[in-house]
């Protein structure tokens, strides 16, 4: 179990969405990817779905978002 954190704030579109399916291939049973980027990237959520993921996401005080991703079905599932 390992915990990837991928800090795509500030980069251009589309790299943040591109560096984000790279990290995808490092994930693996019990893994999560944590993203840092400083707007919601809704083309991401359905991508992951598809793709056999789920996640959650939270706005943080600075207006950005931190989402976290596993893959579905993989436990513990988040909370709430």
């Amino acid at each position: 179990m390992a915990t990837i954190e991928l800090d795509v704030r500030f980069l251009e579109p589309p790299g943040p969405f591109e560096r984000t399916v790279e990290a995808l291939d490092h994930v693996g049973a019990g893994d999560e990817l944590v993203l840092l980027i400083q707007r919601e990237p809704r083309p991401l959520y359905q991508m992951l779905r598809s793709s056999g993921y789920v996640y959650r996401a939270e706005i943080q005080p600075d207006g950005g978002y931190r989402i976290s991703i596993r893959l579905a079905g993989d436990p513990p599932a988040f909370p709430g």
